[in-house]
């Protein structure tokens, strides 16, 4: 009798589900057909007399069916018919792969969807196999992430290692050493971020700006002054932290989102300015011929050097080859953005360091502890900008032509997801999500536009699985007794809860 009313629920409950689940394909792909009917259905092209409009009602009808096909998986796949949905990913992934599209973009689309529901469906169909709820998850992940922490201790070593390790492998060419150099720097614009909003609590979205300076600085020096990049680089430091400063003060009173827009606009009004003012920094035609740098002063990286100029491969008796430069570039940056690492681990043991993770925490209660808000967020201000203007010094003596376009808002936009997918406050955070971030991209080039999409699609995946960072670990600076390792602390601190 059980089994009969069991059976008679599942026989009324399953046609809703799949009502619901038609409904919500038939709304996708209306709206899909609302927005690609004129954006991608008729075309203008040239043609005798004047344009002609082409139509490409098969490429719409095309979108429209995926959109629909997606968003009826996807309502399936939250009320609970994963495996469905899963076995439906996978044969409609290979059938994707083989069928002729209209267009690469909308095959490569039907691929990645394919993939994304898969994975989606995959978890759903983890989780509920798992009975986990979650809040249950997210403590496991934390506890992943905790292990990870404390492993740093022998993983920051070995990691190091590899870098140095890595120009000298057999299998390292240019497009490898570019892509590196890519990833050290951003990794270090990650680190000098990480101060401002990952210790210090104070979302900076114009941190490009300090990026820019550092970049103008170094080739306007150079430009006017001839002056080596050895000299102009601290020097380049120097004028980005009293950018800084200079942006430090009218934004100490403000909070939150009002904080945020004042440093959007600190951004915009460097690269404004960078664009208008003509007469000294080039306008929108930038500046180019911007000098490389020598081998500390001793050699050039060129096969005839001018005058007295000794030659790199000259003294040290090797053959001649434009991957010299580049593995010197490639060290340097590694250096500088070592350098910003073992700076902000051991100034989080400072007084001043801790000053911010308590700012970070509570600005109230760090005001009532007698602690001054106006230099601590002064300092974090200044530092950070000083790590960003050696990258930005760095980064055009690498190009050695820079121009406004090469500093957006969108850079400011990737420099702060990597700090906030990476979770905010870990420097092994920034190295992971840099390699994500960057370093997959840019390794598929070749997809063209169709790169930024996966860049796109990537993100909102990470945020949707893990909000909070992919390594979101605060453990304290300073400790009352023994220090304990940060799994313990998360296990102690989930107790508690």
């Amino acid at each position: 009798m059980s089994a009969q009313v069991s059976a008679s629920r599942g026989s009324v409950s399953a046609p809703p589900i799949m009502a619901i689940a038609l409904h919500d394909g038939f709304l996708g792909g209306a709206v899909a057909l609302l927005f690609t009917l004129p954006l991608v259905g008729f075309r203008t092209v040239e043609a005798l007399g004047g344009l002609s409009i082409e139509t490409r009602l098969i490429e719409v009808a095309v979108s429209v069916v995926l959109v629909a096909l997606g968003r009826f998986a996807l309502s399936l796949n939250r009320q609970g018919l994963s495996l469905p949905v899963l076995a439906g990913a996978l044969i409609g992934l290979p059938v994707s792969a083989l069928l002729p599209f209209p267009t690469m973009a909308l095959q490569l689309i039907s691929v990645v969807g394919c993939v994304v529901i898969g994975i989606m469906a995959g978890l759903r169909l983890y989780a509920q196999r798992s009975h986990l709820t979650q809040t249950e998850r997210t403590q496991r992940w934390d506890r992943f992430a905790a292990h990870i922490q404390d492993a740093t201790f022998w993983l920051g070593p070995v990691a190091i290692g590899f870098a140095i390790l890595l120009p000298l492998m057999p299998f390292a060419d240019r497009r490898l050493l570019d892509i590196g150099i890519l990833i050290l720097t951003y990794i270090m614009l990650g680190w000098g971020l990480n101060i401002i909003v990952g210790l210090a609590g104070l979302l900076d979205l114009g941190y490009v700006a300090f990026y820019a300076v550092g970049a103008y600085s170094y080739a306007l020096l150079a430009f006017y002054f001839d002056m080596s990049f050895w000299l102009c680089l601290p020097l380049a430091g120097l004028l980005s932290a009293v950018a800084g400063l200079l942006l430090g003060f009218p934004v100490l009173r403000l909070r939150g989102d009002y904080f945020a827009i004042v440093t959007l606009g600190f951004g915009e009004i460097i690269r404004v300015i960078l664009l208008n003012w003509y007469q000294f920094t080039g306008g929108p035609d930038g500046i180019s011929g911007i000098p490389r740098p020598s081998f500390f002063g001793l050699a050039e990286f060129t096969r005839r050097p001018r005058g007295d100029e000794v030659a790199f491969h000259h003294m040290f008796d090797l053959d001649f080859s434009t991957l010299h430069r580049m593995i010197f570039l490639y060290y340097l940056i590694l250096v500088l953005a070592l350098v910003v690492n073992f700076f902000t681990i051991r100034i989080r043991r400072m007084p001043l360091g801790r000053a911010w993770e308590a700012l970070r925490e509570d600005d109230i209660a760090c005001a009532s502890l007698g602690i001054n808000r106006v230099s601590i967020k002064l300092a974090a201000f200044s530092i950070s900008a000083m790590w960003g203007g050696f990258a930005g010094a760095f980064f055009a003596t690498r190009q050695g032509f820079i121009s406004p376009e090469s500093f957006t808002f969108l850079e400011s936009a990737i420099i702060l997801s990597i700090v906030v997918l990476g979770g905010m406050g870990s420097q092994v955070g920034v190295v992971v999500a840099a390699l994500v971030l960057i370093g997959l991209p840019e390794w598929f080039r070749e997809l063209e536009q169709y790169r930024m999409l996966a860049f796109g699609a990537g993100m909102v995946l990470i945020m949707l699985w893990r909000p909070r960072g992919l390594l979101a670990h605060r453990d304290p600076t300073i400790f009352l007794h023994k220090r304990k390792s940060a799994h313990q602390q998360l296990v102690e601190a989930q107790a508690r809860q």
